[in-house]
């Protein structure tokens, strides 16, 4: 018996230990987790700390010149000097802080811009105005040309071309923030992903920007510098910007119908589950007949507005060097008045969304009559959202429970923004921003003028990875490009060229750009998917733009 017992004990340890180690191997490996938004950035905040260590600090001396009517910092040409470096520490966190209030309007208006739309979306009124404009896409594709072309591919290429028109003409670009939230829905229900829905309003912003035909914060300040008549040259920055839009809206639209035949092969597919259940669940809407309180709010901005016609018969739009009179005031308050009622007769959701396109509208003739930016803007759609709240019937307490909703869902994308500032804030405060932009115009010299010329817009876009902003790369590097290109036989304007084209496409990706992580979190899109899918138009574009600088070395080109 003893024996019997014992060999039964030690086979029940082997079937044991055989078992567990079975099981042991075959439990699934972890899935390594890429690294969030938050981490990445804080990891180039470190990496930008470590650099003040070993980059000598140096500065060029600075004075205030007027710009085209406007007083802008600009570097004096020659002026760098070796200044002791200040070693950056514990100033990663208080970076932080400082990059926060640096970029606080740009937070404000994202919070504003979250709690606004959540405010209107409550309406349902985005989800009906999709669905009517889904609907109305199936009813139209019954004509053969169209059938021929697609609709949607017609769609997508014409949104894109309108945000990269108001790119070039007025360097739209916070702007787009806003508009996230209206075509990630539209292309997830379209059958497209959220990497579609930021290229409608982001990338074809984006292309009309690095591409700019009018663009007073990018060409203006450079030839206002450059000491060259103010937008010269335009005949060919034109075809710039066709060539540059064909490509990118060739990309998006093979990319979009390669993803409509297989939503899998999306890198965020599983991501947009988050906007696929909110578009499932437009079957279920219920157009509301609209309430005393919408017919109040329309009689009321109809009094506002006839009020601000008196007041502003004509606005003066300002397009390039061309200002157009055009009383778009008195036009829109008679509109409004128009469709309104005829959305009032219809449903509540419809005539709110009567105000969001009015809102939109005011927008344009706010920024190109008025010089409204973020401020106005972030004011405007908070107008907007307490106006479909307030048709919608919801009484003050509710509105603003829907507003601090909105805002708190959007706090992660208001916050990496500041967060993304304080790369360059370490930077800044180790003193070596300007020893990296005298190295590197050093470097361009002693070669030809191809080679030169590639030095340039190399140099252009890795600044981008440093500065996102448009018009402070101009004041900063724009009097001694200038100066240098004299020196090596290039044009001015060609100069100018190789800043717009070098200063927009890596721009794109840049964690630096409060305007890209903040439509990125708003998209629910993490970082690395994005810089992924982007890498190859990214290259393509580069090489484009360099090809398209060539001419302007070569080729009688007028204002070159």
């Amino acid at each position: 018996m003893d024996g019997c017992h014992h060999r039964r004990w030690m086979n029940m340890k082997k079937n044991y230990f055989s078992h567990s180690k079975i099981g042991a191997m075959k439990q699934p490996k972890k899935k390594r987790e890429f690294p969030h938004t938050y981490v990445i950035i804080f990891t180039l905040i470190v990496v930008a700390a470590l650099l003040t260590w070993f980059i000598p600090g140096g500065e060029f001396t600075r004075e205030v010149k007027s710009i085209n009517g406007i007083d802008r910092e600009v570097i004096v040409p020659g002026s760098f000097h070796q200044v002791d470096n200040s070693p950056q520490t514990w100033q990663v966190f208080t970076s932080i802080f400082q990059g926060m209030r640096r970029t606080c309007d740009i937070i404000f208006y994202i919070l504003i811009i979250g709690g606004s739309f959540w405010m209107l979306n409550e309406s349902k009124a985005l989800d009906v105005a999709i669905l009517s404009f889904l609907n109305f896409t199936r009813r139209i594709e019954r004509f053969k040309p169209l059938k021929a072309i697609g609709v949607n591919n017609l769609v997508i290429a014409l949104i894109m071309i309108c945000f990269s028109f108001f790119g070039a003409v007025i360097g739209m670009s916070e702007e787009t923030i806003a508009f996230v939230v209206i075509f990630v829905p539209l292309a997830i229900s379209m059958g497209y992903d959220s990497i579609v829905g930021i290229c409608l309003c982001f990338l074809g912003a984006g292309l009309g920007f690095a591409s700019a035909l009018l663009n007073p914060f990018t060409i203006g300040i450079a030839q206002g510098l450059s000491g060259i008549p103010l937008f010269s040259g335009i005949e060919y920055r034109f075809i710039i910007w066709l060539v540059i839009n064909t490509i990118g809206i060739s990309y998006v639209l093979w990319y979009a119908n390669r993803i409509r035949k297989n939503p899998k092969l999306s890198p965020v597919y599983e991501i947009d589950e988050h906007w696929r259940h909110k578009a499932s669940e437009e079957g279920a809407i219920v157009k509301t007949k609209a309430g005393k309180i919408a017919w109040v709010v329309f009689a009321v901005v109809a009094i506002v507005l006839a009020i601000f016609a008196y007041l502003y018969p004509t606005s003066q739009l300002v397009v390039g060097q061309n200002v157009i009179s055009v009383p778009a005031i008195p036009i829109a308050t008679v509109v409004w008045v128009i469709l309104g009622l005829l959305a009032l007769r219809h449903s509540v959701q419809l005539f709110i969304v009567n105000i969001l396109m009015f809102t939109i509208l005011f927008l344009i003739v706010g920024v190109m009559g008025y010089g409204w930016y973020i401020k106005e803007i972030a004011s405007l759609f908070l107008v907007m959202g307490i106006l479909a709240s307030a048709a919608f019937g919801k009484n003050a307490n509710q509105l603003t429970r829907s507003f601090i909703d909105g805002a708190r869902d959007i706090m992660s994308a208001a916050l990496v923004v500041g967060l993304a500032s304080g790369i360059v804030v370490v930077l800044e405060q180790g003193k070596v921003i300007d020893s990296l932009l005298n190295y590197s115009a050093n470097a361009m010299q002693g070669y030809g003028k191809v080679t030169s010329m590639a030095i340039m817009y190399i140099f252009y876009n890795l600044l981008n990875l440093i500065i996102a902003s448009g018009s402070a790369k101009a004041a900063l590097t724009i009097p001694l490009m200038a100066q240098f290109s004299d020196l090596i036989g290039i044009s001015r304007q060609a100069t100018v060229t190789v800043y717009q084209l070098g200063g927009g496409f890596t721009n794109l990706i840049t964690p630096t750009s409060g305007v890209m992580v903040g439509v990125l979190s708003i998209a629910r899109i993490p970082y690395n998917k994005w810089f992924r899918w982007f890498l190859p138009l990214m290259f393509i574009l580069i090489v484009a733009g360099f090809l398209l600088l060539l001419p302007t070395l070569f080729l009688p080109l007028s204002g070159f």
